[in-house]
């Protein structure tokens, strides 16, 4: 019987092709030959999109062992974050320059993992002090500032793919800013007291909509502004629900503050493509819409908080979005999937997020709670002790922030083929002497960055990068 080592390369990689990342390192020591045969950029592949699904393969096919040292490098990462020991795994750093309120807050930096040396994470704020910036969070400097626009801003969006900021004042004027230089590229005046922004399009050829208080939808390109589409959804009613679906086909439009509207569903391509016809849409089948969340990792999934019609109880109910094209019309559907009561222990909740394809958080308070979307409650947390601002989540980690200045750091985990969230631990502002609290947090793959609101009326960021 021969020794491991007369194996033909086909054969060792066959065999390594079963190994987990631990015991191929341990095979790449045995001999020049099982070295090489480890080394192959394949196993290390294999490895990397079982374990995070998502990977930046642009950047990561480069080279033969390029995907080991993605793969060594994120799960070194991922062991920082989830671990978070002040100073040995990550730096906090205080950004201060705006001299109003922050509201609001993006990544300008696209958000995936690179190991190249040249990891930068890029945040852009509006600030009630009329000016729109942008921040290098590692070093802690400001990149560029707008100049002093005529009104407060109050919300922005960026599009990473093509470096562009696009923000809106409490007048109702949007424009359009390049993300390298502040460089205003392009304006439009909606001459709404009250606007909501999103995104919908692929990102080669995005489109911005825009609804207002009196319940118009404008359709923009970008980064032109150039009008496409005016479409009325409701008459005169403020429109504060405004979300798309992840394959960008689908915007859910809604009111939480008018009970008798119902929410409605419609189709990118009739605000995008208008014609003569009526924009397809479609009134979802429940009662006075609270908040809504589209499932991330589905094409449109979409989860309603909403109270029942009938019983005046606080439900959930899951709908997927589809089109049916009959003979000369389309038609959307929103079939139900899934529906719950909340259980009475759940106080009304503020804020819904949702995580892969069939779970649900809810912030109440200063908690917690985790369902699925049939309604097992899978988790609930009281780790703050005043109320919870705002909730970031993506596939790797929960953030929360909250009044009582600090942040908690949660991290998702597989087990016995179920995913879980841990509690691992906090990161902490600053004083309750100068400090209101956190206000909002957002992730990138090396850093957080929060709003940290003082009692003066200015606010700062506090941003807390991982030790690569």
């Amino acid at each position: 019987m021969g020794t491991p080592a007369a194996l033909p390369l086909d054969g060792l990689l066959h065999v390594f092709s079963f190994l987990e990342a631990p015991d191929l390192l341990r095979a790449a020591q045995v001999d020049k030959v099982w070295n090489e045969a480890a080394e192959y950029a394949f196993l290390w592949r294999r490895l990397s999109l079982s374990r995070w699904t998502f990977c930046n393969i642009s950047q990561a096919s480069k080279g033969a062992q390029t995907w080991k040292q993605y793969y060594l490098h994120r799960s070194q990462l991922e062991h920082q974050m989830a671990r978070g020991r002040p100073s040995q795994d990550f730096t906090c750093k205080a950004i201060s320059g705006h001299e109003g309120k922050i509201d609001g807050m993006a990544y300008l930096s696209a958000i995936e993992h690179r190991f190249d040396g040249q990891e930068k994470s890029v945040v852009c704020t509006v600030s009630a002090d009329c000016t729109v910036r942008a921040w290098n969070v590692q070093e802690g400097t400001q990149i560029w500032s707008s100049s002093v626009q005529p009104a407060p801003l109050r919300s922005l969006l960026t599009v990473p793919e093509h470096q562009l900021v696009i923000t809106r004042d409490e007048q109702g004027t949007i424009k359009v800013w390049d993300g390298q230089t502040g460089k205003e590229q392009a304006t439009f005046i909606t001459h709404s007291t009250w606007c909501n922004l999103v995104l919908c399009g692929v990102p080669e050829n995005p489109f911005l909509t825009v609804a207002i208080t009196e319940g118009v939808l404008y359709t923009l390109t970008v980064p032109c502004l150039k009008e496409v589409s005016r479409v009325t959804a409701f008459q005169n009613c403020h429109i504060d629900l405004l979300l798309c679906s992840p394959d960008k086909n689908w915007l859910l439009v809604g009111s939480t503050e008018t009970p008798d509207v119902l929410a409605e569903v419609f189709h990118r391509d009739s605000l995008t493509r208008p014609s003569e016809d009526k924009p397809l849409s479609n009134s979802l089948p429940v009662g006075e819409c609270r908040n809504a969340s589209w499932a991330p990792r589905e094409a449109a999934r979409l989860i309603v908080l909403h109270e029942d019609r009938t019983t005046r109880n606080l439900s959930v109910t899951t709908f997927d979005i589809a089109s049916k094209r009959s003979k000369n019309k389309v038609e959307i559907l929103a079939q139900q999937v899934a529906s719950f009561i909340l259980p009475e222990s759940s106080r009304m909740p503020h804020i819904l997020e949702s995580h892969g394809s069939d779970i649900i958080l809810l912030g109440c308070g200063s908690g917690m709670t985790i369902f699925s979307i049939t309604g097992n409650l899978l988790a609930s947390f009281q780790d703050h002790h005043q109320t919870i601002t705002s909730i970031w989540v993506d596939s790797f980690r929960v953030v929360t922030s909250s009044q009582d200045i600090s942040l908690r750091v949660y991290t998702w985990k597989r087990e016995k083929n179920t995913v879980v969230l841990k509690s691992c631990y906090h990161l902490l502002g600053g004083s309750h002497r100068w400090s209101s609290g956190f206000t909002d947090v957002a992730c990138d793959n090396v850093s957080i960055v929060a709003v940290e609101t003082r009692k003066c009326g200015k606010s700062i960021l506090k941003a807390y990068f991982f030790n690569l």
